[in-house]
């Protein structure tokens, strides 16, 4: 029994000094070996603008807003190569003197005449093509000290549905006025189209305050007027036009999409990608 107790004891001895033996050589002379760490996991990188420019510049993602955007408008959903496809442009820069009761005049797709009501000028805005237009009318008066303080009723600014009028404001009425058309532009939009540019403001598209003031959106959910300096710049510079402004809002919805400093109208069809993005 003695002879068994003394082996025990002499074996544990043994086996301490085996471990400790061990583990002073992996701590001083060698390396465990470890499995290779696997790769990080593979997904979106980027900051969450970064990202989320990334997310929307996406076709899938812009095909999901044109059918969301045209189901809240009641109307048919468009692809994303009917997007692409060339807008019909009209342009008049012939210029046209105008003042109330004379014969209206047809420029770009649109008749024009001019009409006092009260103590204003107004400028009546005919589509004559049958279908919607953006549109853009420049004008100035003889005698334009006073216009901001006329009344501004209330119209679309921006669009002219098919066969449809708009009237705005353009002057405080003052014996002898004249109003000069110095410009008229005009795309051919969709219903979609439309629906998007109405919710434009209009100064996003350099439409003057003093005709934009009586502009009314037809939803609630109307774009804030951000526009990045260069996009300002290039505006006041005249190398971005409101033919591209308007080009770029009938494609893209305002609340989601910016337009980008180096987009122009499209003159082809599918001449650039939708969306268009920086």
């Amino acid at each position: 029994m003695a002879l068994a107790d003394q082996q025990f004891r002499l074996g544990v001895v043994g086996g301490g000094i085996v471990l400790v033996a061990v583990i002073g050589y992996l701590r001083f002379c060698g390396d465990v070996s470890l499995p290779p760490k696997p790769p990080p996991p593979k997904g979106p990188s980027g900051t969450g603008s970064q990202l989320l420019s990334k997310s929307t510049a996406s076709t899938p993602v812009y095909q999901g807003f044109l059918e969301r955007d045209a189901t809240a408008a009641g109307l048919k959903v468009p692809t994303v190569e009917e997007m692409s496809k060339k807008l019909v442009y009209r342009v008049d820069e012939v210029r046209h003197v105008l003042e109330p009761g004379t014969p209206p005049i047809e420029a770009a797709g649109l008749k024009l005449h001019l009409e006092r009501s009260s103590d204003v000028v107004v400028m009546v805005i005919q589509n004559v093509v049958g279908k919607e237009l953006a549109y853009e009318v420049s004008t100035e008066p003889s005698l334009g000290t006073l216009c901001n303080s006329a009344r501004p009723l209330p119209f679309n600014a921006m669009v002219i549905a098919k066969t449809g009028s708009e009237t705005r404001t353009e002057c405080v009425w003052r014996d002898g006025m004249t109003i000069a058309v110095t410009k008229v532009e005009t795309l051919e939009i969709s219903p979609l189209s439309a629906w998007y540019l109405a919710q434009v403001p209009p100064k996003m598209v350099g439409i003057e305050d003093r005709l934009a003031r009586g502009h009314r959106a037809n939803e609630s959910s109307e774009c804030t007027a951000v526009m990045s300096s260069v996009v300002r710049n290039g505006i006041d510079a005249g190398d971005i036009g409101w033919r591209d402004l308007a080009d770029f809002f009938a494609r893209h919805r305002c609340q989601t999409y910016q337009f980008p400093s180096k987009y122009r109208a499209l003159k082809s069809d599918g001449e650039r990608a939708i969306p268009a993005m920086d």
